[in-house]
């Protein structure tokens, strides 16, 4: 079984607004409300690809209930940690005024809610994979994911990790199963300037992922947006795949896309190549549609991979 857990989930709406004036009243001309967060974002495209799995996630107030409600409404099977005070964040997203988004604190997560999320974690076993992904709230500890980490050493669970700067350089001593900066995150760690555009930034680019091989990290995935993607390995394996052609229509979720399709594909075939192929497909589909993309946006990119 998977397991994504969300530290800290949105109700993410998004608008249209036909020439939107500040200081104004504005309308939307159109609008949605999504279940956000990257690792329910990694729940829904598992899903989609027909990978049973699980969102953990925390809830707070009636947001929290909406969230919950439509990541049932997905087929996704739902596990809610109620955090008893404040509510979950709700994220304005303005589309058509470049992008501009007013992101909700969300509320705060008592160390009695925290353990609550540990206990739930201990009854993970052998074979199973658990995703962690995305930031997490103010006040939190940059030890959370290493202390998960931690607690599942040797149980013999896959451990995936998408995140930023320390909480990810944490968990490398526990010898993570995939993690997957993307260039620029990589390049904050290294303090490197690190685009991907040109085969020498490339290079340095596949230095500094097997550099995170040698710290503990088994599989390195390095999402470079329209400039595809660079795989290593504790193996020695390394690959470069560009981006499948398409007009780029929402980034956001793309990386989350990416590491459902590699754990998909790679659940499916125990092949890194195949995996990896599945990831990009997966991630670029995301990025050439309005939501996150579907199982059949995926296979007609991924033959194209």
């Amino acid at each position: 079984m998977v397991y994504t857990v969300t530290i800290n989930p949105s109700l993410d709406y998004i608008v249209d607004v036909d020439d939107f004036k500040l200081g104004m009243t504005n309308r939307t001309s159109s609008e949605l409300m999504l279940p956000g967060g990257k690792g329910i974002n990694v729940s829904k495209v598992l899903t989609d690809l027909g990978v049973e799995n699980t969102a953990i996630y925390f809830s707070a107030g009636f947001v929290g209930d909406e969230i919950t409600r439509l990541i049932k409404e997905y087929g996704i099977n739902a596990e809610e940690i109620r955090v008893p005070d404040g509510c979950s964040r709700i994220n304005v997203k303005l589309r058509s005024y470049e992008g501009t988004e007013i992101n909700g604190m969300g509320p705060k997560v008592t160390d009695e809610v925290l353990n609550s999320l540990y206990d739930r974690l201990e009854k993970l076993v052998e074979g199973d994979t658990l995703v962690l992904a995305g930031g997490i709230p103010a006040g939190m500890p940059e030890t959370l994911y290493s202390d998960i980490a931690s607690r599942l050493s040797g149980k013999g669970i896959r451990l995936v990790v998408d995140a930023t700067k320390d909480l990810l350089r944490n968990v490398l001593e526990y010898k993570p199963f995939l993690i997957k900066p993307n260039n620029f995150e990589l390049g904050e760690i290294f303090e490197l300037e690190l685009d991907g555009k040109t085969p020498e930034s490339k290079r340095s680019i596949i230095r500094c992922a097997n550099m995170l091989v040698a710290a503990g990290a088994q599989n390195v995935i390095v999402s470079m947006a329209e400039d595809g993607a660079i795989f290593v390995n504790e193996k020695g394996e390394e690959y470069i795949i560009p981006a499948p052609e398409g007009k780029l229509i929402n980034a956001v979720g793309a990386g989350d896309s990416m590491v459902a399709g590699f754990m998909a594909g790679f659940l499916e075939k125990g092949d890194f190549l195949h995996a990896f192929k599945m990831g990009v497909a997966a991630g670029s589909a995301s990025a050439y549609s309005e939501h996150l993309a579907t199982k059949d946006e995926i296979m007609t990119l991924f033959a194209s991979v």
